[in-house]
């Protein structure tokens, strides 16, 4: 994969910041909390908002969703399901059925378009709730291939100097996002390094948090959809 945005990769996709969240949400949620899939519009809120788990952390309302998902539905991404006896309609992703895409990309496209830009070794450790890869190979060979879709929806990160690994970054926000997003991972760089500076037992402490917040979440998804 090569360290440039690919030529077409503003004609195929154009999502802005809360489409992003959104659907971000819905694939993740559907692998992590399957008892609560699809989602109301209330869980997607408070997935969307996560202090853990998301870069940049995002403070959007329920009428933002709402017409995200909107728009998510007119582009054919996301779906609502009137679930019979249910007061409030939920909702799903369709990106495996329009993209094609096995867990595994799928798993990989969500982590990045819920984290920012990333190392395939940072892909496969967020991401291990979703899809548990065996090695960083699997990780790149997925990234390969998500890079070689028509248009593509993954490519490699100029390296910011003084980098070494390589960062991927998802295309679904356009060319102009995406170079964004590169300039973002340059200047945290220059700033002084924020990243390269994260311990690992900080990390699992995070990852720890993280899991307990998601858990709870599942648990009072579950009691607020008896009445729903």
């Amino acid at each position: 994969m090569t360290d440039h945005t690919p030529a077409d990769a503003d004609e195929g996709f154009d999502l802005d910041l809360a489409e992003i969240r959104v659907l971000g949400v819905l694939m993740e949620k559907a692998f992590v909390t399957p008892d609560n899939y699809p989602l109301s519009v209330n869980a997607i809120v408070t997935g969307s908002n996560q202090l853990t788990g998301r870069d940049p952390v995002m403070n959007l309302t329920e009428t933002e969703v709402q017409d995200a998902l909107d728009r998510l539905i007119a582009r054919k991404l996301v779906s609502k399901r009137d679930q019979a006896g249910a007061r409030v309609g939920k909702y799903e992703h369709l990106v495996r059925l329009r993209h094609s895409l096995p867990p595994p990309e799928q798993a990989a496209l969500a982590t990045l378009m819920l984290r920012g830009a990333q190392t395939a070794g940072e892909i496969r450790q967020r991401s291990e709730r979703m899809h548990r890869f065996d090695d960083i190979a699997a990780v790149d060979k997925v990234l390969e291939h998500l890079g070689e879709k028509y248009p593509p929806m993954v490519a490699a990160v100029p390296k910011a100097p003084g980098t070494k690994e390589t960062r991927y970054a998802h295309l679904l926000g356009g060319r102009q996002a995406f170079v964004q997003m590169g300039e973002a991972v340059a200047s945290g760089y220059a700033a002084g390094g924020a990243v390269r500076g994260r311990t690992s037992e900080l990390e699992e402490e995070v990852r720890r948090l993280r899991d307990e917040l998601d858990l709870l979440r599942s648990e009072f998804e579950k009691f607020r959809s008896q009445f729903e």
